[in-house]
């Protein structure tokens, strides 16, 4: 059996962030966000190989991932020419694909039965079966209604107050049986969501859905970046590197180095390398990766620095996001909604963000 992985988008939501990283490996804490991906799948020992649907800079993706051996699962990559959507995405990996497969967007991140629904696929016999998560506002979603019997009855675009029917949103998580996957056009750009799936209801195939309550997010925006850190730390998604510790902590790795002078508050995450001089205060919900450097007196809170920066002597972070290699001047006042690319420089006494 295999999984798909739709990891080809180019990431514009959290631009610039994703100019040099492609969106499925940006670090969340010290590990890309790809592996949380197949830490899941891998709950499926059915699956024996997870094909990556590639299209930008997956060069990139390639050499940190590898071929999955040090993962525990085969990893194959399938670059598309050009963007095929999701359904173009499926399609372009046909040749590839022997029984039914399992369909991941490339940016969710979800805790769910993965088997409880390859055995509802398998028992109601679907052509096509969809996880659905329930939401507190369904008026800012495209829904999708089912019947008693869980069956796909129609799609709600972001309906109006008097047309909600349900709670009910895509989460992105699909079983197909490969021999549906005639109706789409080879090197097309073609949505699964917009065009195959209405196809199961015209022609009323069987297309069941799988509701689940577990945790669900769409990490594809800076908000809900930041928000995934905060979900990881606070263990209401229980992954790596906090999974089984208790609410608050700091986790220091052991190649740190943190002046007994400085503060640190959690829950917060020091990645190997890492540098924190005497006075500095690391706040709850701040992420320093690999080899980052903070100099005496900097204040950090809810920051979030991708390995190798450095925030200079007196200058202070509050709930941002800064890419690889930013050097933040002596003084200088990062405020919250900065979102810095990779190498950027904030000089002595500048300002950023709210």
């Amino acid at each position: 059996m295999k999984a798909i992985l739709l990891a080809g988008g180019k990431g514009t939501r959290l631009r610039p962030l994703t100019l040099h990283t492609p969106k499925p490996i940006v670090p969340i804490f010290n590990r890309p966000f790809l592996l949380y991906q197949l830490d899941l799948l891998r709950q499926i020992p059915s699956i024996d190989e997870v094909i990556l649907s590639l299209n930008y800079q997956p060069g990139r993706i390639e050499d940190l991932i590898g071929d999955g051996h040090d993962l525990g699962v085969k990893i194959r990559y399938v670059v598309e020419p050009a963007p095929l959507g999701t359904g173009g995405a499926v399609k372009y990996a046909e040749p590839y694909l022997d029984d039914a497969v399992v369909v991941f967007n490339g940016d969710v991140l979800t805790q769910i039965d993965l088997a409880a629904v390859l055995r509802l696929h398998r028992e109601r016999e679907a052509r096509a079966t969809i996880v659905l998560s329930p939401v507190e506002n369904p008026s800012a979603y495209g829904l999708v209604e089912t019947d008693d019997d869980a069956n796909v009855k129609r799609f709600l675009e972001k309906p109006k107050a008097d047309e909600i029917t349900c709670n009910t949103i895509n989460a992105g998580i699909y079983i197909i049986e490969p021999d549906t996957l005639d109706r789409i056009p080879k090197e097309t750009h073609w949505s699964i969501e917009r065009s195959y799936f209405p196809s199961l209801i015209e022609r009323g195939e069987r297309f069941v859905a799988y509701v689940s309550s577990g945790y669900w997010i769409d990490i594809g925006t800076p908000d809900k970046y930041r928000q995934v850190h905060r979900d990881i730390m606070d263990g209401r998604f229980a992954a790596a590197p906090f999974r089984n510790r208790a609410t608050g902590t700091a986790i220091v790795a052991k190649t740190a180095k943190v002046d007994p002078g400085a503060r640190l508050e959690g829950p917060c995450f020091i990645d190997e390398g890492v540098t924190v001089k005497a006075d500095a205060q690391i706040g709850p919900y701040t992420v320093l990766g690999r080899d980052c450097k903070v100099k005496e007196g900097a204040r950090l809170d809810g920051a979030i620095l991708w390995p190798y920066g450095e925030v200079e002597a007196g200058a202070t972070v509050s709930d941002a996001i800064l890419g690889r290699g930013c050097q933040i001047g002596e003084n200088a006042i990062i405020g919250a909604g900065t979102i810095l690319g990779d190498k950027s420089v904030i000089t002595e006494y500048g300002r950023s963000g709210r």
